[in-house]
């Protein structure tokens, strides 16, 4: 379920570098030192793996042989050696019930039981249960939240390490293989649904699951890692899947969002000193009004993406302050009194945002309250955006019988029955993306019914909803900039229309009086004709004229030009 986005940003290759030394920080190579553990089955069929759960979720049938082939060969591993690794990353394989020479499960057990899990699974019992329990809609939690989500666990494991609660080695082979996680190398071991358990615990267990087995083959030796009395040590899925839900959308803002914002607003301010001398025809209530520069209404614009910058900076900081610490209830029950702080303030170290414990963890683990304001303020910027590129449109509209006082960029024909026909395919893309974001503000509006008592229900969704709708608008606001605003010109069409525009009759009100002017303007209308000529017809010195009708002059403050009118 990863999406690419553009070039890796800072903060991003901050993160990377930080987890990476925190990996390789106990001085373990990244391979596992015991390749012949029962995590990875030398004995497993090499057949193609899939994520089907059962006949509903066959359609996800999909191989994994070539991923896991570059998989060994990154590790230096020998022509044989690479044989357990063809299936190494396989989330449920659909044959598993199937009589073959060769076992493609193997037994784990949870606290209900046994349970048969693939032989190349790096999860446990209560992953597999997950899997069977929620064959919904095929699609996974977002790579943002499972990122974030390990680094939280990585951060915890150092947390634990230096407050004596983890043995130095547990420790650091659980923030090694949470960093190889947060880098994205085992994304395919994360197959449960958005749609299952509501506080996420079914995710936050295959985490748990997942970094186990892999800090286990790391220490090697037989030695074992318990999912929950070490890597969730001092953990809920209460206080953590609402943390990584809220940083993983605060980098999101910091490494798609804020980026993709600055670009266009500097497109924008650069039409607005280009656009400056252009005069045209202003409009209120899709009607004629008074003259404005083509400059000031890109001023708006900015102004418009100024402000959207703003509102994401405040929706930032207010996901950066985070629930961990408040565990089961918010009480902080079974973690030390200084987990939060220094887990929060490691996580400050790999993010490069500054990543805050809650002041109340009552407020914060029972509701979505600053989710659903995040992602007002999300949906606050796409309703911006979608007026400027509707603007844009409008006034692009033609070219021949309409505005057409822009000409937008040509990107593509525009009908397969009409030829020469351009059509603003990019703002049409961009408006898209709008409405799904204001479908997804419902969802996670909506998602404040699941909290209940001390603990919301309906995090998972709230999480996806909110990822999608940061990244499709950074990636349309990227779009919008790249294809449409740093292209577009203006055409001779708007200051031509200005001499003949009825508003001009506003200038002259003050002379001759709003019901006067009134008359002029309907008269122009009607024959055709000027207010130049028509008030010249009526005796005003054409001297006078210039003054009081000068385009430019109206689009300054000043009483000269009467009143505004609306």
């Amino acid at each position: 379920m990863c999406r690419a986005v553009g070039p890796m940003s800072a903060a991003s290759r901050k993160t990377r570098v930080a987890v990476r030394a925190a990996r390789d920080r106990d001085g373990r190579s990244r391979e596992p030192t015991n390749p012949s553990t029962d995590v990875f089955d030398h004995e497993a069929s090499v057949g193609p793996v899939t994520r089907a759960h059962d006949d509903l979720t066959d359609r996800r049938v999909r191989s994994t042989d070539a991923r896991c082939a570059q998989f060994a060969v990154g590790r230096g591993l020998t022509e044989a050696e690479r044989v357990p690794w063809s299936c190494a990353g396989a989330p449920y394989n659909r044959s598993m019930h199937q009589t073959d020479a060769h076992p493609t499960t193997r037994i784990e057990r949870d606290s209900m039981g046994e349970m048969e899990v693939p032989s190349g699974a790096l999860y446990g019992a209560s992953t597999q249960r997950a899997v069977l329990n929620f064959p919904i809609s095929g699609r996974g939690m977002p790579r943002r939240f499972l990122r974030a989500l390990a680094l939280v666990k990585l951060a915890a494991a150092e947390t634990n390490r230096e407050l004596g609660l983890l043995d130095p080695d547990v420790a650091g082979a659980i923030a090694a293989a949470a960093a190889s996680v947060a880098d994205g190398d085992h994304d395919d071991q994360f197959p449960i649904d958005i749609y299952q358990t509501g506080s996420g615990t079914s995710t936050n267990t295959n985490m748990n699951e997942v970094v186990a087995h892999l800090a286990a083959v790391r220490l090697g030796a037989g030695r074992k890692v318990h999912p929950n009395d070490d890597v969730n040590r001092c953990q809920s899925s209460n206080d953590t899947i609402p943390t990584a839900l809220q940083l993983s959308a605060a980098i999101a803002i910091e490494e798609e969002l804020l980026s993709a914002l600055e670009r266009l607003h500097t497109a924008l301010a650069a039409k607005e000193q280009a656009f400056w001398p252009v005069v045209k025809t202003g409009r209120t209530h899709l009607q004629d009004a008074t003259p404005i520069r083509l400059g000031q209404e890109f001023r708006g614009y900015a102004g418009q993406v100024e402000n959207a910058l703003r509102r994401a900076r405040a929706a930032q900081a207010e996901l950066l302050e985070v629930p961990l610490g408040g565990t089961a209830v918010g009480t902080g029950i079974n973690a030390h009194p200084e987990y939060a702080f220094r887990t929060c303030a490691r996580l400050s170290a790999l993010t490069g945002l500054t990543v805050r414990e809650a002041t109340n963890h009552f407020h914060a683990q029972s509701t979505i309250d600053v989710a659903i304001a995040a992602h007002g303020a999300i949906r606050t910027i796409a309703l911006s955006l979608w007026k400027i590129a509707s603007d844009l449109r409008l006034m692009g509209m033609g070219p021949r019988a309409g505005l057409a006082e822009l000409a937008l960029p040509e990107t593509q024909p525009g009908s397969s029955i009409m030829p020469g026909k351009v059509n603003p395919v990019i703002i049409e893309s961009l408006t898209m993306v709008v409405a799904r974001i204001v479908g997804n503000d419902a969802t996670v509006a909506f998602g404040q019914t699941g909290s209940f008592l001390e603990l919301n229900v309906m995090l998972p969704v709230t999480a996806d909803a909110m990822l999608e709708s940061i990244t499709l608008l950074a990636a349309a606001t990227e779009n919008f900039s790249a294809r449409c605003v740093e292209g577009v010109t203006a055409t001779e069409r708007g200051p031509a229309l200005v001499e003949r525009g009825l508003m001009l009759a506003t200038a002259l009100a003050p002379v001759i009086g709003y019901d006067d002017a009134a008359k002029l303007a309907k008269d122009a209308l009607e024959s055709g004709r000027t207010i130049r000529e028509l008030a010249t017809e009526r005796g005003m010195d054409p001297a006078e004229l210039d003054r009081l009708l000068d385009p430019a002059t109206m689009t300054e403050p000043g009483l000269g030009g009467g009143s505004a009118g609306g």
